[in-house]
């Protein structure tokens, strides 16, 4: 419960010690609000603890078993989420009356408060803390909570609460969304990648009704990159529209407009042929093969796709995996391939031999060979538990009789009682007994075959990393800068990026390849080049002298160095400073704003012109909104340091801080 505020902004009855705002506290009734939204994180957090109580005070072991007359239907178990699995099924229905909601609200609930209590436990102490607020968690539970490896998923936390106690900044929840995908990409890179191909599969165009009878909204699923490109392409349709100022539409309305009539009516619109404009920004590592993600106008992807995009854009090929890291796809001796080992290991657990041998061999080829497999790793096939659906008294299928009785006799009928002497009742409790000893031994069997399962698939997977962080990716991946990646890679792939940086039109190319030079500790970026300039910074510049520049008695005075561009003598930024401009800030340097900067326009002088020159130390990337806001709004104040920190102070005397987002 929150108790009025009286006097200083923190005086919240019963307040733990919180974290205090990366903005500090504000006076007056916004310094209420700051602590209230504070006292309202702490007892979310507490809500959550709560429920996960409440929810281990109701077992599962309660239910019916699976099988059991009268339990959930299997489907419906195997749906539920893991969390869920321990905690009776009819928690939900109590917790659902509790909180005056729906079943699936409460269910709902129950699900967030146990992954957060059992799966993000730091993210949970950071809520009640005040380091973050509840909007900060759905990028927690979507991306983090997933992780299967319980040291993975506490280092990815730590990394990113640690991030945000020494950041000091505002921190929405879409800024800490991109932070966590590009953490989890890093850390995770394997089932980033594998997730990202489950999603692949799963693209697709659905409609669904809006509020409003009438409406509907139309939704589609595509990969980052298709899904950029077609945003811009609609964007410049609309840009290459002739404008009637007496048109009352909006351009929402306008880009709608421009889709069905490309989609419904393709022959019939004027509208001219339009390029859209995508930036592909990749670290050499992960041009080299390494797992460090990508970004595609300012939005993360995975490492293959950004190589994979890179060299579409410059018309080369696609690249295979590396032939080394590849096994052959061939059958060894007893249909057995050569990936697996004596002992029935796989040398790579997904899409491997087991996929290869489904798609090469026959269906009766496969089933022998598979058998064999079975027989190396674990012996003779082991006796498995009968089939829990298959109890006393259930019918056989397609017979309408009862299954014959178990072993060792059944139960004994009602009719029986009054004619059997004690002696046959205590043979056929024997026989009970015995025929339980025969389950558990099954049980136990199929436990030991389970184990043998789980270790054999460990050994793979370590193996399979063994193998990988020795490979060139693996080398890459492990290098702590460009040159050591460089140094490490195979020869192909600093080949085919020499060809890739050396492009200068071809496939998809809208200007050459650039090659951005960041501070390593900080990810600021320093100089965006190219091979071509590289090369004349590494040389004196005379057109006869060789030497380099540091080892040359040449007048060097003037002489360009790796740096931001030159100012421009005029009001418009030249190309190389508005190319640099728009690389370092990529998108709106607004605190908390997240919008990208317009195209063609919007970088604004912190100190107007021709006060302030046109200059990299002089010029921020804004949104229209911002930009409209910094000239309009009053008691304002924008000031740009020499690295070029923003920094922004309200009318109530806030100040928060904004660093272009590192590479």
């Amino acid at each position: 419960m929150i108790e009025p505020v009286t006097g200083s902004s923190t005086a919240v009855l019963d307040a733990p010690a919180t974290t205090p705002p990366g903005v500090g506290w504000a006076s007056g009734p916004l310094g209420e609000v700051q602590a209230a939204d504070r006292e309202l994180a702490r007892q979310t957090a507490r809500r959550y603890r709560a429920i996960a109580v409440f929810a281990a005070t109701r077992p599962a072991s309660a239910d019916r078993a699976q099988g059991e007359h009268g339990a959930m239907a299997a489907e419906r178990w195997a749906a539920r989420p893991e969390v869920l699995r321990p905690v009776s099924e009819w928690t939900t229905q109590e917790l659902s009356i509790a909180l005056n909601v729906s079943a699936q609200r409460a269910e709902d609930e129950l699900e967030r408060s146990l992954t957060l209590t059992r799966r993000l436990p730091l993210a949970l102490d950071a809520l009640e803390t005040g380091v973050i607020h509840p909007g900060h968690l759905w990028c927690l539970l979507e991306h983090v909570a997933p992780i299967a490896d319980d040291a993975v998923r506490t280092r990815v936390q730590r990394e990113l609460l640690d991030w945000l106690a020494v950041r000091h900044r505002v921190t929405t929840p879409a800024q800490l969304g991109d932070r966590v995908r590009r953490v989890v990409a890093r850390h995770d890179a394997r089932d980033a990648a594998r997730d990202l191909a489950r999603a692949l599969r799963q693209r697709g165009v659905s409609v669904r009704p809006e509020r409003t009878a009438g409406m509907s909204a139309v939704t589609v699923i595509c990969s980052t990159p298709e899904a950029q490109a077609f945003v811009r392409a609609l964007s410049a349709y609309v840009d290459a529209l002739e404008t009637d100022p007496a048109d009352p539409r909006s351009r929402g309305q306008q880009t709608v407009d421009a889709l069905l009539d490309l989609v419904l009516r393709p022959g019939e619109a004027d509208l001219p042929p339009v390029q859209a404009l995508l930036t592909l920004v990749a670290s050499v590592p992960t041009m080299l093969g390494g797992d460090g993600p990508g970004e595609v106008d300012g939005q993360v992807v995975p490492a293959e796709m950004a190589r994979q995009l890179a060299r579409a854009f410059t018309g080369l090929p696609p690249t295979d995996p590396d032939p080394s890291t590849e096994p052959d796809i061939q059958k060894g001796s007893g249909g057995l391939p050569p990936q697996w080992s004596a002992g029935g290991e796989p040398v790579d657990t997904e899409g491997g031999p087991v996929d290869r041998a489904a798609a090469e061999l026959s269906a009766e080829d496969f089933d022998r060979w598979l058998d064999d497999l079975v027989r190396q790793a674990f012996g003779e096939d082991p006796v498995m538990p009968p089939d829990p659906d298959d109890h006393p008294g259930a019918m056989v299928e397609g017979s309408g009789t009862a299954p014959p009785p178990l072993t060792g006799g059944s139960a004994p009928q009602p009719d029986d009682v009054a004619s059997r002497p004690g002696g046959e009742w205590w043979a056929a409790a024997d026989r009970a007994v015995e025929d339980a000893s025969e389950a558990l031994l099954v049980l136990d069997r199929a436990l030991s075959s389970a184990r043998r399962m789980v270790g054999t698939a460990e050994r793979a997977d370590a193996a399979d990393e063994a193998v990988w962080a020795t490979s060139p990716a693996g080398r890459v991946s492990a290098a702590g800068d460009a040159l050591t990646a460089l140094t490490v890679a195979a020869d192909r792939d600093r080949a085919s990026l020499a060809d890739l940086l050396g492009r200068t039109a071809g496939g998809g190319l809208a200007d050459r390849p650039r090659i951005a030079l960041t501070d390593a500790v900080t990810g600021a970026l320093i100089a965006l080049t190219d091979l071509p300039a590289l090369r004349r910074t590494g040389t004196c510049g005379r057109p006869a002298c060789r030497r380099r520049p540091e080892h040359c008695d040449h007048d060097l005075t003037g002489r360009p160095g790796l740096g931001p561009p030159a100012d421009s003598p005029g009001y418009r930024p030249e190309a190389a400073l508005d190319r640099f401009t728009r690389a370092r800030d990529r998108r709106c340097r607004f605190p908390g704003c997240r919008r990208r900067v317009p195209a063609h326009g919007d970088l604004d002088h912190v100190h107007r012109w021709p006060d302030g020159p046109t200059s990299a130390a002089n010029l921020a990337g804004l949104c229209t909104t911002d930009h409209r806001g910094k000239h309009q709004a009053p008691g304002w104040t924008h000031r740009l340091g020499p690295d070029a920190t923003l920094t922004v102070t309200t009318p109530s005397g806030l100040t928060a801080v904004t660093e272009p987002p590192p590479y």
